[in-house]
């Protein structure tokens, strides 16, 4: 996302990075140009007029704001781009604003804090993986005032996003929901490509005769699960894409909804019963696409496809 902003977002002055692991910022800032890294989120939000913060969970976004919004921060825009409880969202927003600040929601996946010389507050979800991300393919959903939501617009399409679905003046909460119901779409897509796989290879269809059929009639995300899957790339990688325990966590909070909401989610846990299978093999290396290897497992076959 800092990269899309930097090379697409038209900044001047440079755009501003904070990491609580000062050597990535650094790194980052080498690698992208026209950036600079602050000391403390403090100061990143003190040069800041637009400032986007992506961290892991709810504990960690809430400390933050805690602590930023010591300092004044009366007119500027925060984009949170975290993917927290809706309940949190809506309460963030209410600190936020307290401050005489503003907001907009947009969760993500991503752990960093950026700011732009003109951005407020919103609530700012945002749908695809780390490699959509680097493209600029993501799916932002900004939700907050709609006056708030035009200013970040900018930074969608064509910046760090290929489209948006537009929640302009719903409650920050339910751009958080999305996020959250979202994830039951790409678990249950994983696990579907999995048992798929695993069913062409004890049948004797073979997986690149499957994966030939997901090219044809599922391009896009099917077609990226599959291409992981076959290749190996879910236990060979040095770093997980997205790992088994952002995305167990994540799993937990969509069951948590549905256990409150009186919703049964039996594919769903399906998927979650074999992200901790991955957990178990393969520790914190472990991908979500390594759901393929535990039904390989519960299959008579081995974790490790090659």
């Amino acid at each position: 996302m800092c990269g899309n902003i930097v090379k697409k977002g038209n900044l001047n002055p440079p755009l501003v990075l904070y990491n609580r692991t000062a050597n990535r910022a650094k790194q980052l800032a080498e690698e992208l140009g026209n950036c600079t890294v602050a000391d403390s989120a403090q100061e990143a939000v003190t040069k800041a007029d637009i400032i986007f913060t992506c961290l892991t969970d709810d504990l960690a976004v809430l400390e933050l704001f805690r602590h930023v919004l010591e300092k004044d921060v009366t007119g500027k825009l925060f984009v949170n781009c975290s993917t927290t409880q809706p309940a949190t969202s809506d309460d963030l927003a209410a600190m936020v604003e307290k401050q005489g600040a503003d907001i907009v929601t947009m969760p993500g996946d991503q752990k960093s804090v950026a700011g732009a010389r003109s951005l407020l507050t919103s609530s700012f979800p945002v749908f695809g993986e780390p490699s959509m991300a680097e493209k600029g393919l993501l799916i932002c959903v900004p939700a907050g005032r709609a006056d708030l939501v035009d200013r970040v617009r900018p930074y969608c399409t064509g910046v760090i996003g290929r489209g948006i679905i537009d929640f302009s003046n719903e409650a920050h909460g339910k751009a958080s929901l999305l996020k959250v119901i979202g994830n039951v779409f790409i678990v249950n897509m994983i696990e579907t490509v999995a048992e798929g796989l695993v069913l062409a290879e004890n049948s004797k269809l073979g997986k690149d005769n499957l994966h030939k059929f997901i090219q044809a009639i599922f391009p896009g995300p099917f077609t990226l699960y599959s291409q992981r899957m076959i290749t190996g790339d879910y236990y060979t990688r040095d770093e997980p894409v997205v790992s088994i325990d952002m995305a167990r966590h994540l799993a937990s909070e969509v069951l948590a909804l549905a256990e409150a909401s009186g919703t049964q989610l039996n594919a769903y846990e399906a998927g979650y019963k074999h992200m901790e299978m991955v957990r178990s093999y393969a520790g914190t290396k472990g991908d979500i696409s390594g759901i393929y290897g535990a039904v390989r497992q519960e299959s008579g076959l081995a974790y490790e496809n090659q």
